[in-house]
């Protein structure tokens, strides 16, 4: 709980530059987002359903769901970096599950819920969070279990870890803002390397780099 605190400390001392990054942060973990979702929907090897997978994809687009939640969940803005953290161990402990279009928006939702429950002082109740994020109530409640279980109840994220990732959304959020000041779409070797990378370090093994470097070559084979 001690890493907790101090990551609540910094937030507060961060409360003003972080909303002027917050739009671009968004908008980078919604682009990584996308981007995995895209690959694992294209690859042909059965994919293992669960509770997040919806029928049909989502209407709407994932950076509009983000800035949905953004605007009215009134989480921390540390809360979003640690849902973040913890879509990565979601991956990690459950390797037959990929992040897909029909599941990442229950993934996000919910990421978020935990890291708020968790995080923050004062939070929503699961009722408030499923009328953001367009389910019921008792969805809600299901996909918060099953996320809990999903990442083994690991809930604490180190100080380290969380600067890490920052880190790492930072540099996406720089290369994000490049290529838009340059009115350039991403060169194919770009977009390549983001179709399997959500994470902030691709050579270390929780990383979802490794992990859909993995499924690939299973589906190469």
């Amino acid at each position: 709980m001690a890493d907790q605190v101090q990551i609540r400390t910094m937030n507060q001392d961060l409360e003003e530059p972080m909303a002027e990054i917050m739009p671009s942060v968004l908008t980078a973990m919604s682009y990584l987002l996308q981007r995995v979702s895209e690959t694992n929907d294209k690859l042909s090897q059965k994919q293992m359903i669960s509770g997040f997978h919806g029928l049909t994809k989502p209407s709407i687009s994932i950076r509009s769901y983000l800035e949905r939640i953004f605007e009215y969940a009134n989480c921390s803005y540390s809360c979003y970096i640690v849902a973040y953290i913890y879509l990565d161990r979601f991956v990690k402990k459950q390797p037959f599950l990929a992040i897909n279009s029909h599941n990442v928006h229950r993934l996000i939702i919910t990421s978020v819920l935990v890291s708020a429950k968790f995080m923050d002082d004062l939070s929503y109740n699961n009722g408030y969070y499923a009328k953001v994020g367009g389910i019921s109530r008792e969805e809600m409640n299901m996909l918060e279990l099953d996320f809990l279980f999903g990442i083994e109840f690991q809930l604490n994220v180190t100080v380290s870890t969380f600067n890490n990732y920052c880190c790492f959304l930072q540099r996406e959020m720089v290369m994000l803002m490049k290529m838009k000041s340059l009115f350039l779409e991403p060169s194919l070797s770009f977009r390549s390397s983001f179709k399997t990378k959500l994470l902030m370090n691709p050579h270390e093994d929780d990383s979802l780099s490794t992990h859909h470097s993995k499924k690939q070559q299973l589906a190469a084979a």
